[in-house]
């Protein structure tokens, strides 16, 4: 591996899995191997006996080379709840992620590491997703889904993944309502709030152009 990120978000459903997609892209455009993990996954569906998650397949029908889904989602839940909750008969175990990384971080140039929900989203009784990437001790880039509210949940995140002491490698703005009034105004707030690089901003899309939105990404 000569690069990783935990990529985490403001909240869930603000664009993490998107903007996963997107860099996975980007580093492959650049010549990069790249592969991606979900490690816990929530509101999954059945398929042929296994749960399995819509984003996680994402990710490894984007990697560079062909991951088991076991490795890449060790955690799948079927309920669309918060992991404590929805694993209670099968809690979250870092150990597990962590060799499940172990042995990616040798396949690939690039690993990705999309985390669920926002920050301090309960992994099991006593760890949160914040523990699992200081766990994981990867750069962090934060997705702040740019609608009403954002502000002050995107400075709560960036205050809290600094007080984690983990390297903090950028922000996106993902684009969630387009009726959203001051947007650039908006960005601007957060750009002079988040002393962190804007890495791009995603535009509002009902279905996503992942080539598109690789193109709106700089590191």
């Amino acid at each position: 591996m000569e690069q990783g990120y935990f990529i985490t978000g403001t909240d869930t459903d603000v664009g993490k899995t998107w903007t996963t997609i997107a860099l996975m892209r980007y580093f492959k455009s650049q010549g990069k191997t790249v592969i991606g993990m979900k490690p816990v996954a929530a509101g999954c569906f059945n398929q042929n006996g296994q749960l399995k998650n819509e984003d996680a397949l994402l990710i490894q029908e984007n990697a560079s080379l062909l991951i088991a889904y076991d490795l890449i989602n060790p955690y799948a839940y079927a309920l669309p709840i918060s992991p404590h909750i929805a694993g209670i008969h099968n809690p979250v175990k870092l150990v597990k992620v962590l060799e499940g990384f172990a042995f990616l971080k040798d396949k690939a140039e690039i690993v990705l590491v999309e985390g669920a929900g926002g920050w301090y989203t309960p992994l099991n009784e006593h760890e949160n997703i914040s523990d699992l990437a200081k766990a994981l001790a990867l750069p962090v880039i934060l997705i702040v889904g740019i609608k009403l509210g954002c502000i002050n949940h995107a400075k709560l995140s960036w205050e809290a993944i600094q007080d984690s002491d983990l390297p903090c490698a950028g922000w996106v703005a993902v684009c969630l309502d387009p009726t959203l009034q001051k947007f650039d105004e908006t960005i601007s707030t957060l750009k002079a709030a988040l002393n962190t690089p804007l890495l791009g901003v995603m535009p509002y899309m009902d279905k996503a152009d992942f080539d598109l939105l690789a193109k709106r990404l700089v590191l």
